[in-house]
């Protein structure tokens, strides 16, 4: 069949295209309509060439009864006499082409959902917020979809309520479904709000976070006393920010398993499991005059936060991140499930970004990763107890 004329499969395909990307500019009222589908009109040479196919095609649009409405051409012919041929397939509204490609009911409820939101809050009309609202008014069942609506209505209500997000009085509304839509909402609230400075899912929301928490353990026996002979600790950053605490080394290692490990060691105070945390450490007065070594995995995510954390002790040295270290242990290696998207950390020292750059470009292996714990406890311990020894500066990246 000549390759110009259009069957009702092709037009199918067309137009999922179509919906597929248009969709969302249609739901705010925009692109023209009726939407015209050429179908491709026959020349009588092709009608020679191919009577049968022509035929077929003809056929297929005598009988097409899915939506949208052919129009019909009359071509007059020397040899061919008079032939009534389809011109096109026209769609009065995106709804009938919903409705092509099978997504009818969809569309039906995008629409719905659209027209009920827009009614409580025209600020959330138009590209912008569409883009991102889009999936909400297509995939949400029922109880998501009311559960937003109300949890909006709520915070536009009650825009600085300072409440926990458990506290908030919602109906259906519980913390995981919370935690995965946070962006979401801070960026709906914001648009509600024109008023709202740039910020996180609490400052927008007018909600109160939990207070950073740290963990620390008291290595040191003397700086134990200070604090009742507590070794192990985990309040808020502003109440240890009150301890009477001068320790000579805050060691910062990234597992919780590593930290409790770790034995009496004179003059140290051990933080543990900070992750990207590391930067709430500038809120310690008292180690501030302290040495700071940081002890991570040999991975990208492990140099990345000692990235984060010279950002803040600008003098920290790495502990155990060495090439040495990890050649010594590759067969305990195992594979990062994924790596930083982070390819410029720009206060690592000259030997460590060369072991951040060889674990990005697979230099020893795919997404290498030496986890802290696999390393031989006694040779870790033998480190850290000659580093927590050293002046300041002789362990740089060892």
């Amino acid at each position: 069949m000549t390759k110009k004329l259009l069957l009702p499969e092709d037009v199918r395909a067309l137009l999922q295209r179509r919906y597929t990307n248009q969709q969302k500019s249609w739901l705010i009222g925009e692109g023209q309509w009726p939407l015209s589908v050429a179908l491709g009109l026959p020349t009588e040479k092709d009608v020679t060439a191919d009577p049968a196919g022509v035929r077929r095609w003809v056929q297929a649009w005598a009988e097409w009864s899915s939506g949208g409405s052919v129009s019909w051409m009359s071509r007059q012919w020397g040899r061919l006499g008079t032939q009534q041929l389809p011109a096109s397939l026209a769609f009065a509204t995106p709804h009938e082409v919903a409705a092509v490609v099978g997504d009818g009911s969809r569309w039906e409820q995008v629409e719905l959902r659209y027209q009920s939101i827009t009614d409580r809050w025209p600020q959330l009309s138009g590209p912008a917020v569409v883009s991102k609202l889009f999936n909400v008014l297509a995939e949400y069942d029922d109880a998501d979809f009311r559960r937003l609506f109300a949890l909006l209505d709520w915070l536009e209500r009650n825009p600085a309520s300072g409440l926990m997000v458990r506290q908030l009085p919602v109906e259906g509304l519980d913390t995981k479904w919370l935690e995965k839509r946070k962006g979401l909402i801070a960026d709906l609230v914001r648009q509600l709000r024109s008023d709202i400075p740039e910020g996180d899912f609490h400052s927008i929301c007018g909600l109160r976070r939990q207070p950073n928490r740290v963990r620390i353990r008291i290595l040191c026996p003397t700086l134990r006393h200070r604090v009742g002979g507590l070794r192990d600790l985990e309040a808020p950053t502003e109440e240890l920010a009150a301890l009477s605490l001068d320790p000579s080394t805050a060691l910062i290692v990234e597992n919780l398993e590593t930290g409790l490990a770790l034995p009496d060691l004179q003059g140290v105070v051990a933080f543990m499991k900070l992750g990207n945390a590391v930067s709430t450490l500038s809120q310690l007065p008292w180690i501030r005059d302290a040495r700071g070594l940081y002890w991570g995995d040999i991975d990208t995510h492990g140099f990345a936060i000692l990235n984060v954390a010279r950002g803040v002790m600008p003098a920290v040295e790495s502990l155990l991140m060495d090439e040495h270290t990890l050649m010594a242990y590759r067969r305990l290696c195992v594979e990062e499930p994924a790596q930083t998207s982070l390819l410029e950390l720009p206060l690592l020292t000259a030997s460590e970004r060369s072991v951040f750059e060889g674990l990005i470009t697979g230099r020893w292996g795919p997404r290498l990763r030496l986890e802290q714990e696999r390393i031989p406890w006694d040779y870790a311990l033998g480190r850290i107890r000659t580093a927590t020894t050293y002046p300041m500066g002789a362990m740089e990246g060892s």
